[in-house]
């Protein structure tokens, strides 16, 4: 039995099918490694090709997969920003735009301590999650070694780009 979304996908142009995975992540190499890997027969091999091709990335791979996403919290980033991803961005970061203004600040304001901190945003899976939820994993990740919370944010980021994956089938 053939997915129609996916057959739509294989026959895509190379620059149509790398325009889709921008939609997912943002990582060109990553983007790239999928291209190789082309034609893909089923969603399960569609998902093991995105993990195998996730265990190639290096940190700069995984710096540009996170400059992808809009800082949580501002609100406004999402509305000027990222178009590529913007109504996923939207879409996952729902429950923030929903928070306390002080809440939302407090986000905005820490943030911004972290980008200072690491050299990257703070990425999180906030699909579903209330935004204080997410300054609490905010607080707690805050401590991290810079090398302790490069791998955790690559493990979000993974998260992120697997359900998206989902949503695009």
């Amino acid at each position: 039995m053939t997915n129609p979304k996916l057959d739509n996908l294989n026959a895509l142009t190379q620059q149509q099918y790398l325009e889709q995975l921008q939609h997912i992540c943002s990582s060109q190499r990553w983007q790239q490694l999928m291209l190789a890997q082309r034609p893909i027969s089923s969603m399960q091999q569609f998902k093991q090709v995105a993990a195998d091709a996730f265990k190639q990335l290096n940190e700069n791979d995984w710096l540009e997969a996170f400059a992808g996403h809009p800082m949580i919290g501002d609100m406004s980033s999402l509305q000027k920003k990222y178009s590529q991803a913007k109504h996923l961005s939207q879409t996952e970061q729902a429950q923030v735009a929903e928070a306390q203004q002080d809440t939302l600040q407090q986000l905005l304001d820490l943030n911004h301590a972290y980008l200072e901190r690491y050299g990257f945003i703070f990425i999180i899976c906030a699909s579903g999650k209330p935004a204080e939820v997410i300054l609490q994993a905010l607080q707690q990740r805050y401590g991290q070694s810079r090398e302790q919370e490069l791998s955790t944010a690559a493990e979000q980021q993974q998260q992120i780009s697997f359900l998206r994956m989902e949503n695009l089938f």
